[in-house]
């Protein structure tokens, strides 16, 4: 008979087959077209099911004796509830960014950092590099998210931010969806090709990706300089 985190398992991976769908259709769709808003929102809210059903997959690792596992699953699922939550709200709350850097964005930007630092120490106390490497996302999100919280007038100034917010988000969910693939599910389907390569590959190929994409976006969306003849002009 097949067990009730048999059940929560297999559903968590059809949401993540669907996650996995909704991000691309959504980021090879042009920009604020009704597919990307539509194809986005199902990706939210595959990624909001994904959360759903990790809790108890985390509690069932800890409760069956894999602390570490449970720990670093757990970590998973703080930053990315924090992914999902920031995509979403910097859309919602783009005429208003006070509203967007209110209690709920402290308080997963606190959660990020201390569960960053909490994987870091775990990874260098069991001689994790996976861990250890992986915590710098959560360091980082926590830090940047609280610096920002801090500064929101900043913020406020700098042109199209909310868009610059949500689509380094979706970045950051990206990261989350291709991990869990290709660290996860692809081999499980392909046992052939597992190996520590793939393994490595899985965890930070996303991330590099990623990062190489967010630099690209952030030179597309750069604000255009003051032309110098205007500037003369005014001077």
């Amino acid at each position: 008979m097949t067990s009730a985190y048999e059940w929560i398992k297999y559903l968590h991976i059809a949401i993540g087959c669907v996650a996995l769908a909704g991000f691309w259709s959504a980021g090879l769709a042009r920009k604020g077209s009704p597919l990307h808003r539509r194809a986005g929102q199902a990706f939210l809210l595959a990624m909001t099911g994904i959360l759903v059903t990790g809790v108890p997959m985390a509690w069932h690792k800890w409760q069956d004796g894999h602390p570490v596992t449970a720990a670093f699953l757990g970590y998973l699922l703080v930053i990315t509830a924090t992914g999902v939550w920031t995509s979403w709200r910097a859309v919602r709350d783009k005429r208003d960014v006070v509203h967007y850097t209110g209690p709920v964005y402290v308080a997963l930007a606190v959660l990020s950092l201390l569960s960053g630092a909490a994987i870091l120490a775990l990874g260098l106390k069991v001689g994790a590099p996976l861990l250890s490497g992986f915590s710098s996302i959560g360091l980082f999100v926590g830090a940047d998210l609280l610096h920002k919280r801090w500064r929101r007038d900043r913020l406020a100034q700098r042109p199209r931010w909310w868009l610059i917010e949500h689509y380094t988000a979706m970045l950051g969910n990206g990261i989350a969806t291709h991990v869990a693939f290709l660290g996860i599910g692809l081999p499980r389907l392909l046992p052939a090709i597992d190996g520590a390569a793939l393994h490595y590959a899985a965890w930070f190929g996303p991330l590099i990706v990623a990062v190489g994409a967010k630099l690209w976006f952030d030179r597309r969306w750069k604000p255009a300089a003051a032309p110098t003849n205007a500037v003369r002009a005014s001077a």
